[in-house]
């Protein structure tokens, strides 16, 4: 039970959309919700075990329903409470300013100047601690989306629409970055939808526009005959955004493939002998329904570090979420920093084409794709030989030593 567009209930509902649990959300009555919760406030989950109030609570249920997602870390009790700390860190460091500051805008509560000057320069604190932790970082706990990402996020969602512009942003330039990956990827958005950075500074009834003081961004000239004061009409909730049937779930009906992707990622990650998986494929493989094809990144010349290359590929690898299921690739990055490190890869596609890949990920188009075999394409000894090589070398590849492999599966 929760009102449309509340940020608190957003935790949750990402968390199912990564969990594969599906929540019914009726139209919200505060008279039911408050009989539900001991506070009398939304949101409430209900369950037939019973109701849970409060929304970190709710999230933290439903992330735990399924451990193997990584929601709550990595097993560990000590990754548990890291995931915790940055919730814990949410609450107490960012949701009360950040609301202090936004919800004026949208008519929640009547403006103050001096509240809003200090909601700014705590928000500011906050997100500095925040900018400073991401600086060598992609998530906030390991190489993955956890619940603490979803809950920071959440709880920066508004604020970062309506009323954080570009000036404010500045100095957070690693806080912008993590926030964007996060909002892209499609758990995000089957939830929130699209979201727009805020461009200027949306203003509450009763508020002076905020004057350009010059401090981390520039200004522009200032119009003849000055500006007109307007109010702006508070941001409208997220639309339901109306999921479209994935072009591959279409491809399965109408093109049924007998090799099961599933079973091939557990063969490979349950194999003991590089030779005997490798083996187990080719005798599985469709080549008519699923696609070999190397990767080859056209930059390699940014890879400077070592751990921000290594973070470069967990980042697509995330990014490449939506295709999951459809999809198995390791990547490398190889070299070294003195002389050059290179991030290469060979993915498993259904279908003949990378379109698909490079529409659930933008930075695919960073990359070149060859295909090696595949619809059209028949599968040598060369490539086999090749496959092999990019999905069970642990040392060295290429010639080059091997500084770091991820396997998205």
């Amino acid at each position: 039970h929760t009102p449309a567009g509340n940020f608190r209930a957003f935790k949750a509902l990402i968390a199912a959309e990564y969990n594969g649990v599906s929540i019914t959300i009726p139209e919200f009555d505060a008279s039911v919700a408050s009989a539900l919760s001991p506070t009398g406030k939304a949101p409430v989950l209900q369950t037939k075990s019973g109701v849970i109030f409060e929304s970190n609570a709710i999230a933290r249920y439903i992330a735990k329903i399924r451990r193997d997602t990584g929601l709550t870390g990595n097993g560990s009790l000590v990754e548990e409470a890291i995931v915790d700390s940055w919730i814990d860190f949410s609450a107490n460091n960012l949701e009360l300013p950040a609301c202090v500051w936004w919800y004026p805008t949208a008519g929640f509560m009547p403006f103050q100047k001096a509240a809003y000057e200090k909601a700014k320069t705590d928000l500011a604190a906050g997100l500095t601690i925040l900018n400073n932790h991401l600086l060598d970082k992609t998530y906030l706990v390991n190489d993955q989306i956890t619940l603490a990402d979803i809950t920071v996020v959440s709880a920066l969602l508004y604020p970062m629409k309506l009323v954080c512009d570009k000036n404010f942003l500045k100095p957070f330039t690693n806080v912008v970055r993590w926030f964007t990956t996060c909002v892209n990827q499609k758990e995000f958005k089957d939830v929130v939808g699209a979201v727009q950075l805020c461009k200027k500074e949306t203003t509450a009834p009763g508020q002076e526009a905020p004057k350009n003081d010059n401090k981390g961004g520039g200004g522009g000239k200032k119009k003849k005959g000055g500006d007109k004061k307007k109010e702006e009409a508070p941001a409208a909730a997220p639309a339901v955004v109306k999921k479209v049937e994935h072009p591959y779930k279409i491809m399965d009906k109408e093109a049924p493939s007998k090799f099961s992707m599933d079973a091939w990622k557990k063969t490979y990650s349950n194999g003991r002998d590089y030779a005997v998986t490798m083996a187990t494929f080719w005798e599985v493989y469709d080549l008519e329904g699923y696609s070999l094809w190397q990767q080859d990144y056209n930059y390699n010349e940014d890879n400077k570090r070592i751990f921000m290359t290594a973070n470069a590929v967990t980042g697509f690898q995330q990014r490449t979420d939506e295709i999951r299921k459809w999809s198995f690739g390791v990547m490398d990055v190889l070299g070294t920093e003195e002389t050059t490190l290179e991030i290469t890869g060979i993915w498993l596609i259904r279908g003949d084409t990378v379109k698909h890949m490079q529409d659930a990920n933008d930075d695919a188009n960073w990359y070149s794709w060859k295909m090696l075999a595949g619809k059209g394409t028949p599968l040598t000894d060369d490539v086999k030989a090749k496959v092999a090589a990019y999905w069970t070398s642990e040392e060295e590849l290429e010639g080059k030593p091997i500084q770091d492999s991820k396997v998205f599966k």
